[in-house]
């Protein structure tokens, strides 16, 4: 599985034909499949029992549907009104940039539903990069929960590993990101200095032993506190086989952001989701 995430990225360039000028980044094209199911409904309007709008945003390599319909429809089905974006061109550009974008989209759907606040479920890179925009470009005021999927809060120590698509030497040309989210990074080293889940946001980070990606696993947890709860999938459902790339379709885990998405706090540690795939 990390050997087929890994060569995503190759294989976008040879099929797709991409190209750059010299000395310029490649465009990488996103799905053409459109929106995860139920999302992008940009006439939805937040209802008084799911007052805040969810954003879901994709990993490194992803884009606003790959992996994410079975996340979306969940969350749909309980009334939430769910946006999706593409961004950092795959978020494979500066973290800091792709950031820059998700403040901007946060702000079309909080002009476009009413709402004031929005919640955050991301995938991988998209687990933490919201960090970034809650903590340097004023995502504190906006966002209440952020749930992690196997989120590279921490990076990965798997560096040079060719496998690993965060941080393969394949890919050091085409992916600031993936460099950006090697474990000691300095992007990494100034993003978790001090306090590490600032403002009153509610964290909750799931993560599985399987993830072959972010490595160790637990890197992806974040600093003990109130508004902060550390879930691994085993720990409640041993026979969960969700790796990186499958988590966000684990019954666990889209068990364990609903609870969080549902009432005020993180996912609550005594909760027992749904086992199974």
């Amino acid at each position: 599985m990390r050997l087929a995430l890994g060569t995503l990225l190759v294989s976008l360039v040879a099929a797709l034909g991409v190209s750059a000028p010299a000395g310029a980044d490649p465009a990488y094209p996103t799905s053409p499949f459109g929106d995860p199911t139920g999302a992008n409904d940009w006439s939805c309007h937040p209802s008084e029992l799911r007052p805040e709008p969810v954003i879901i945003v994709h990993g490194t390599f992803g884009d606003r549907k790959d992996l994410l319909d079975d996340l979306s429809a969940a969350m749909v089905a309980q009334g939430f009104c769910v946006f999706s974006l593409d961004y950092g061109n795959r978020a494979t550009g500066p973290i800091e940039q792709s950031a820059q974008e998700l403040k901007d989209f946060t702000a079309k759907v909080l002009a476009a539903t009413g709402a004031t606040k929005v919640s955050m479920v991301g995938h991988s890179q998209g687990g933490m990069m919201p960090r970034y925009y809650i903590k340097f470009l004023g995502g504190d005021a906006v966002v209440d929960d952020l749930v992690g999927l196997s989120p590279s809060n921490h990076g990965t120590t798997v560096v040079g590993d060719p496998s690993n698509p965060l941080t393969g030497a394949t890919f050091g040309s085409y992916c600031p990101a993936c460099e950006q989210q090697a474990a000691g990074s300095e992007f990494l080293q100034n993003l978790n200095a001090g306090d590490e889940t600032p403002g009153p946001v509610s964290y909750t980070q799931i993560t599985t032993r399987y993830d072959e990606v972010v490595v160790p696993y637990t890197s992806a947890y974040l600093a003990e506190g109130p508004d902060t709860t550390n879930i691994t999938l085993q720990d409640t459902c041993p026979t969960d086989l969700a790796d990186h790339l499958r988590i966000p379709m684990s019954k666990a885990a889209i068990g364990w952001t609903l609870d969080a998405l549902t009432h005020a706090g993180p996912a609550d540690p005594s909760f027992r989701p749904e086992c199974g795939i």
